[in-house]
């Protein structure tokens, strides 16, 4: 398993790679990358941690590309379903996809101080949960797996 998210790496590269892929997949698949949505994808993006749609909204709203609450919901709903985006069920919250433009299965590693998260690759239908899935006649279609913790700057900061 691998993750990406709480490494070091060049944060404007990150950003314009994954931009442009997800520019990309739009165009591939005919998903219209409106203004606004395209600015909610940057701002997940530029933030490298989960944000709720208030969140989101606020930053959307102060740049003037709107103020209601559906204008954050729409985007937000948009960017999940084009695979460029997903939601952390145990925070409510969402972060950019680091993988996107691949179908993949992933795994969150949440930090519950700072809100970080990693995307880590997992393949469950081969693991355990696959095992038990094959034994009970059962297929998965969909995962979520998050794992909270504290991220490593995080750790640093916590007593000892």
């Amino acid at each position: 398993m691998t993750s990406v998210g709480f490494d070091c790496h060049d944060h404007s590269a990150c950003m314009t790679g994954t931009l442009a892929r997800a520019v990309e997949r739009c165009r591939d698949q005919g998903l219209n990358l409106t203004p606004v949505r395209r600015r909610a994808l940057e701002i997940l993006l530029s933030e490298h941690r989960a944000l709720g749609a208030y969140d989101l909204l606020a930053h959307l709203s102060a740049e003037g590309l709107g103020s209601q609450p559906p204008v954050a919901y729409r985007a937000l709903d948009f960017l999940v379903r084009a695979g460029l985006a997903h939601k952390i069920e145990a925070l409510n919250a969402y972060v950019a996809c680091a993988h996107a433009g691949a179908d993949h299965a992933p795994a969150f590693l949440v930090c519950r101080s700072c809100r970080a998260v990693a995307e880590a690759e997992t393949t469950p239908a081969a693991g355990r949960l696959g095992d038990a899935a094959r034994a009970a006649g059962f297929r998965i279609e969909r995962t979520v797996v998050e794992a909270q913790g504290l991220c490593p700057a995080c750790q640093q900061d916590a007593p000892a």
